[in-house]
């Protein structure tokens, strides 16, 4: 098998890392379906890359929703072939101190990370095992580690890192691994918005940031779609159930 014939899902593909993640898996020879709730954002990255002479298609999901997420996945395998790569990507932000928190910030985030992720790793892997070949790559972060004003957010990232090493445990005599990528502080809308929720223009709140960032400069999508290329190839087939941080700088 060839990289070239592999099919890959990327959720939360319409923005940020998750369109550069499924920019970078074209790249790299495969087809890419580009999910998304917002089905347009989607439709524009995989547009992109067909413009750029890779094979993607857009498909608009909630990835919470047990039956959208297998008619998804159907519908990639009838459209670009039987997907042998999952990132899961997707996810939310409701920041808040805890005593401020309502219950449905938790839930929200929850139902995105933590469900969402395995309701697509659950779909995906049927694909997978029967290939005997499969790589399942899910976005963690360094607020696993801990962050004030993300008790929901940490929660959940710290939870993708145990579902990762137990997919890693469960499907590996099966040819499929799992790990996780946990990126530190990285462009894109969602920092953006963290700075305007803690009150800070962005340029004050990035230099802040890099600061403690010992190869003293902000992470970019990129940086984070290259560690996931490496997770999804064949010479990674030794490599499951670890957490990669892409922060700048070592990580605990």
């Amino acid at each position: 098998m060839t990289e070239q014939t592999y099919t890959a899902i990327v959720t939360g593909a319409g923005r940020g890392i998750g369109a550069a993640i499924a920019q970078r898996l074209a790249d790299d020879g495969m087809a890419v379906a580009c999910v998304d709730i917002d089905e347009a954002s989607a439709g524009a990255v995989a547009a992109r890359i067909t413009d750029s002479g890779g094979r993607a298609a857009a498909f608009g999901a909630d990835i919470s929703d047990a039956d959208q997420v297998e008619e998804c996945v159907a519908q990639v395998a009838s459209s670009l072939g039987a997907p042998t790569v999952l990132v899961n990507n997707a996810g939310v932000l409701r920041d808040n101190l805890l005593f401020k928190m309502s219950e449905s910030d938790w839930d929200t985030v929850m139902q995105v990370h933590l469900r969402g992720t395995f309701l697509m790793t659950r779909a995906a892997q049927k694909h997978m095992t029967e290939a005997g070949f499969g790589r399942i790559v899910n976005l963690s972060s360094t607020s696993a580690l801990g962050n004030r004003g993300q008790a929901n957010y940490a929660a959940a990232k710290a939870g993708l890192q145990g579902f990762t090493k137990t997919v890693a445990m469960e499907l590996g005599k099966f040819g499929v691994t799992a790990n996780a990528v946990a990126p530190g502080f990285i462009v894109t809308e969602m920092t953006r918005a963290t700075a305007e929720r803690v009150g800070q223009s962005f340029e004050e709140f990035s230099a802040n940031r890099v600061a403690a960032i010992p190869v003293a400069r902000p992470g970019q999508p990129e940086d984070v779609a290259d560690a996931v290329s490496f997770f999804c190839s064949p010479r990674a087939g030794f490599v499951s159930g670890q957490v990669l941080y892409v922060a700048g700088g070592p990580r605990t």
